[in-house]
């Protein structure tokens, strides 16, 4: 038991953790209550590339307080180890998943004459969104500082991504520093189960 645990946080730590997906923001990507794997290396070792799915921590102001008054003692401490262990997933009351759209110093435009996201005014090719779905209905022009990413979900209308907090310090970009990792595999439940790789052939990258 003691190695089991012991190689679980090694995982958890270095490698790999664990989370659900908490509403239907990312469909039909992922789905409400889905469990993705995220790998830790990236950002870290590997470079962050536009066009990844990141999962990452609530910057400041992005949710609301969790709600844990029905936990009993008991559970409250047992929630804390098997999380802490990488044994029960990251609790989603805490962090948000979304695609990178923006990396840093971009300028990030909608958008153009066509409907398009533009990206230093190139336009975006977002293969991912649902059909029918616009890139943004929300006109914005934005510009990131080093260090952070501008990040969406792809169902755009109901997704309260970068968009909805440009009025927050960081004006809605999401710095690195609070990315866990970038989501590689949906694990559960078991007909959903498929890799997620990056939609760009060439992708861009950015150095963490």
């Amino acid at each position: 038991m003691i190695s089991a645990l012991a190689l679980s946080l090694l995982l958890k730590t270095f490698f790999f953790q664990s989370f659900w997906i908490p509403s239907g923001s990312m469909e039909p990507t992922l789905q409400l209550n889905d469990r993705i794997l995220v790998t830790k290396w990236r950002p870290g070792p590997l470079d962050l590339r536009r066009g990844d799915i990141i999962v990452f921590k609530d910057p400041g102001g992005w949710l609301g307080p969790v709600d844990t008054s029905d936990d009993t003692p008991l559970e409250t401490a047992g929630k804390t180890i098997l999380t802490f262990t990488g044994l029960l997933p990251e609790d989603a009351g805490e962090h948000l998943v979304k695609r990178v759209v923006g990396l840093p110093g971009e300028t990030v435009v909608c958008c153009d004459a066509d409907g398009r996201l533009t990206i230093d005014g190139e336009p975006l090719d977002e293969t991912y969104l649902p059909e029918g779905i616009d890139p943004s209905l929300m006109e914005f022009e934005t510009t990131g500082p080093d260090g952070y990413v501008w990040v969406m979900g792809d169902n755009r209308p109901n997704s309260a991504d970068s968009r909805a907090h440009m009025g927050n310090p960081g004006g809605g970009w999401v710095p690195i520093s609070s990315i866990v990792g970038t989501a590689f595999a949906t694990v559960w439940p078991l007909d959903h189960f498929h890799g997620i790789g990056n939609p760009y052939d060439d992708p861009d990258v950015v150095e963490d």
